[in-house]
């Protein structure tokens, strides 16, 4: 289980500095541990010691790094049944979704310690015209220098490792934020990184509260903010981020497509799992379902059939599908979505009903576009279902939105999946699986209020690091 109490990371060390921060079981709703906050003058204080460790990180040979990352890799392997029971505890994370993500992080970590090495540049002639003659360039990329990190609380493991592992490969000191309602994940990993050769103040793992993280954004040692979270937050913290550049990944309401020649026994099996996995609190959770007209009844009876089927209950059940939302509040505005658009006109095809921090699996069809179940993130267990007639107007339906995240696609044309790739504004297009689907080495984000920006460890690197040409005139320049 959960040790009693956790410590911040301030400049590589364990600090235990208090007890302030209470985190939650989420399914008993029950005090689980208890964590060190920082202040101000903490976040200053970790700033400084980054700033510090600046040239100390630049200079690490890549191998250096790559042996750090390593080693975390090599920890995380040996904790990951103590890392799973924290994300089943803290985030109420169904165990084997738990298991998965640690998996995840594992990877993440892994795919660093190789691109950690393949940080390259290039050779540029530069004699195009007669009076460049003699001269030449070379480009390498150096790292951008201390980084501002905030992850959210949906996937406290994996989404921390996407902006800590870049950051180490690439040579960059760091500060974290991880989400109050779920901090011990990224503190674990942060008692993993204390073990490693990073220079002293290379990274600090600083759980505080919203009203005190404004340094977070606004302080002017930070060369980069990457920020995970809602889309209100992060264009609000993009306004504030002054000239630093500033990495979004946001929110979304994924569209899935199910054309007339799809498998709607996989396509359903799928959506299921992109639709419910986490209770739907991710931002590439499958919140609308655009089925062909040939074939709308018969799926929609077979989505519903395979919803009704989904177990909720403790997340450390290994039989458990659904687990309780992050907050009651959470679980609350769920329901008053839906109840919103029944009220509308919408129809209710199965769920619907909340049970305190617990919401059904739901589906709804005739929702009004302008609702919020439609037109806004849900970030819950719900998804709205609508035929469509033509491919065209399949992918119109998907770009009716303010969101760009990722979309996927089911069919077996090779032409509708080309017409899907070019025309839909989106991050990402997943032809024959959901727009949950995720790999962690991918190029990964989103358009429109989805964010700015890619992740993925090689993208995020290229965000960390920047440009630097040497230009080298020969002329008149002759051996010895």
């Amino acid at each position: 289980m959960l040790a009693e109490k956790y410590p911040y990371y301030l400049a590589n060390e364990a600090v235990y500095a208090n007890t302030d921060l209470s985190v939650t079981n989420k399914y008993t709703g029950e005090v689980a541990t208890r964590v060190a906050l920082a202040d101000a003058k903490v976040i200053d204080q970790a700033i400084a010691a980054a700033e510090a460790a600046r040239d100390a990180c630049r200079k690490m040979p890549s191998h250096a790094r790559a042996a750090v990352l390593g080693r975390v890799v090599h920890r995380m392997s040996e904790r990951k049944d103590e890392l799973a029971e924290v994300l089943a505890v803290e985030a109420g994370k169904p165990i084997r979704d738990a298991r998965g993500e640690v998996t995840r992080g594992i990877e993440t970590f892994r795919i660093a310690t190789q691109e950690a090495t393949r940080i390259y540049g290039e050779y540029m002639p530069l004699d195009i015209s007669p009076r460049a003659e003699g001269y030449e360039g070379v480009w390498k990329r150096v790292p951008i220098g201390v980084c501002s990190f905030i992850s959210p609380f949906n996937f406290p493991i994996n989404l921390a490792a996407h902006k800590i592992a870049p950051a180490i490969a690439a040579g960059c000191p760091f500060v974290l934020k991880p989400a109050s309602l779920t901090p011990v994940g990224a503190l674990i990993l942060g008692e993993i990184l204390a073990e490693t050769d990073l220079p002293k103040g290379a990274f600090s793992i600083l759980p505080c509260r919203r009203e005190g993280a404004d340094l977070f954004t606004t302080d002017e040692r930070f060369k980069l903010l990457s920020f995970t979270g809602s889309p209100e937050v992060g264009w609000a913290l993009k306004a504030k981020a002054g000239k630093k550049p500033v990495v979004l990944e946001l929110g979304g309401n994924a569209a899935c497509v199910v054309d007339a020649d799809a498998d709607q026994d996989y396509a359903v099996q799928r959506i299921i799992i992109g639709a419910f996995y986490q209770s739907g609190q991710s931002c590439i959770s499958v919140q609308r379902i655009i089925v062909h007209q040939k074939i709308y009844d018969q799926f929609k009876r077979k989505l519903v059939a395979a919803a009704s089927e989904l177990k909720a209950g403790d997340p450390l059940d290994e039989d458990t599908f659904l687990g309780p939302m992050i907050t009651e509040g959470d679980a609350r505005r769920i329901e008053s979505w839906v109840n919103e658009a029944v009220q509308r006109g919408a129809k209710v095809l199965c769920g619907g009903k909340r049970n305190g921090v617990f919401y059904e699996a739901t589906f709804v069809e005739n929702v009004p576009d302008d609702v919020p179940l439609s037109c806004q993130e849900a970030f819950g267990p719900v998804a709205t279902v609508e035929p469509f007639s033509t491919f065209e107007q399949a992918c119109r339906r998907v770009n009716d939105s303010v969101f760009g995240l990722q979309a996927g696609v089911f069919t077996k044309n090779i032409h509708s999946a080309y017409y899907a790739f070019n025309e839909l504004e989106v991050g990402g297009v997943v032809i024959n699986d959901v727009p949950s689907f995720r790999v962690d080495s991918m190029p990964y984000g989103g358009v429109k209020e989805s964010g700015l920006g890619r992740e993925g460890i090689r993208w995020a690197i290229e965000d960390m690091t920047e440009l630097r040409l040497m230009i080298l005139n020969r002329v008149g320049q002759t051996p010895e």
